[in-house]
């Protein structure tokens, strides 16, 4: 069945915050409000008038249960809309876009919000197993000397040794692999140098730097606190970024022989970014003037430990269908998880042998335009709240499509688990 095209009548998104070693001033559900009633205040509609709200989260509070709803109440979308919440790990962003294309598509659904957020500082700390242990035994306790026994048997190294939650979740339990660990294994795969990344990882602070002063950047809607504190900005980007800097990081996740560093690395940050889909039928009842149109979209799977390649395992279907080339794409978004992953993915599109074992492609696909490329930066140099990614990189790119008067763009991302997701957008005439 042929793709039918959702168009996207708005957008916006907060600026992505820096996981500090400490808690940030918002929640993922604050994130989400703050950036939705912006973009809906701007709206000919009511937000009772959405037909759902989907909202993707990697990394919920527990007092944040199906996020979506808490979201949408909150948000003044009512009782009557219905919300729910996604997860695909890196992806979880993306996947509320393609969930809500798939409703619209359907008939289910005429108008939606859907987007991704996430509070990556919020992140817990938990106890170890033999805590936990120690918890239920004294639970089960039901004497003075009973419990007496129990305390007698704590230990300090079980009280001062928690789960850092953080790690948990970026670690691939079928691999055994930190996903920095995974980006190790595709530098080491395709001869990815140091200095070729921390390069990539300087141009990304000095893109995003330059798309500011050139108002590129017009999604971002401030944030208050409440303290009255106002975060307008990113606030990961270092103008003072260079080279030299950049070198005298450690390597983070192979401390002997590894070339990743957390200054080639994307940031763990807060942040959330939302989108505003709707078929034919609610652009004609609304009158609306929507800014493009989503016109492709392709998940793929891979192995695990080489996580980073799934954007050119998801983007590459998508060219296919179209009968396009890598140059036929006037800008492409790739999610820079690492900057080994998105080198690796532009170095496995050039080789001939991966293209043909891995892709089912006669030889090499060939080169993307380095000028087409992340022109305004990426998540190294912004951030990377896992669950609003995959939707701030479709967003984006629509926005560089118009500033440069472009036709068409790919979104793409890799997803933690072995999996990537990638979405064709396109303006309008």
């Amino acid at each position: 069945m042929a793709f039918q095209p959702v168009y996207i009548v708005d957008g916006a998104r907060t600026p992505f915050l820096k996981a500090r070693n400490a808690p940030g001033p918002f929640s993922a559900a604050d994130l989400a409000v703050q950036a939705g009633r912006s973009l809906l205040l701007r709206q000919p509609f009511a937000p009772t008038d959405f037909d759902e709200v989907i909202l993707g989260c990697a990394s919920p509070s527990p007092d944040e249960t199906n996020i979506a709803r808490l979201a949408a109440l909150r948000m003044g979308c009512g009782h009557a809309v219905p919300a729910w919440t996604v997860m695909r790990n890196c992806a979880s962003g993306m996947q509320a876009i393609d969930s809500a294309i798939v409703n619209i598509q359907s008939g289910r659904s005429q108008l939606v919000l859907a987007g991704g957020s996430d509070a990556l500082s919020r992140a817990p700390l938990l106890y170890n197993a033999a805590m936990v242990s120690w918890f239920a035994r004294l639970m089960q306790a039901k004497t003075a000397a009973q419990k007496i026994a129990v305390f007698a048997g704590l230990r300090p190294a079980q009280l001062f040794a928690p789960v850092i939650g953080i790690m948990k979740g970026l670690t691939d339990p079928m691999v055994g692999l930190l996903m920095g660990q995974t980006a190790e294994n595709l530098a080491w795969k395709f001869g990815i140098t140091r200095e070729a990344m921390d390069e990539f990882s300087l141009h990304s602070h000095e893109h995003v730097i330059a798309g500011r002063a050139a108002g590129h950047y017009g999604e971002i809607v401030s944030l208050v606190d409440g303290q009255a504190r106002v975060y307008a900005d990113d606030d990961g980007v270092r103008a003072d970024a260079s080279l030299p800097g950049l070198a005298k990081l450690k390597p983070f996740f192979d401390k002997k022989y590894g070339r990743v560093t957390a200054g080639n690395s994307s940031q763990i940050s807060d942040g959330a970014a939302w989108l505003i889909l709707a078929g034919a039928a609610a652009v004609d009842k609304w009158k609306l003037q929507p800014l493009g149109q989503i016109s492709d979209s392709q998940w793929a799977g891979l192995d695990p430990a080489l996580m980073g390649l799934g954007p050119l395992h998801a983007a590459t279907p998508i060219l296919a269908r179209q009968g396009w080339g890598l140059d036929d794409i006037d800008a492409w978004e790739i999610n820079e998880a690492f900057a080994a992953q998105v080198l690796a993915c532009l170095a496995a599109w050039e080789s001939d042998a991966y293209c043909r074992e891995q892709l089912g492609l006669p030889a090499a696909l060939g080169s993307v335009p380095v000028d087409r490329l992340n022109v305004d930066g990426g998540a190294i140099a912004l951030g990377h709240p896992v669950g609003a990614s995959g939707a701030r990189i479709v967003l984006h790119l629509l926005h560089v499509l118009r500033a440069k008067r472009a036709r068409r763009g790919i979104a793409a991302i890799c997803i933690g688990g072995g999996m990537g997701g990638a979405m064709l957008v396109e303006t309008l005439p």
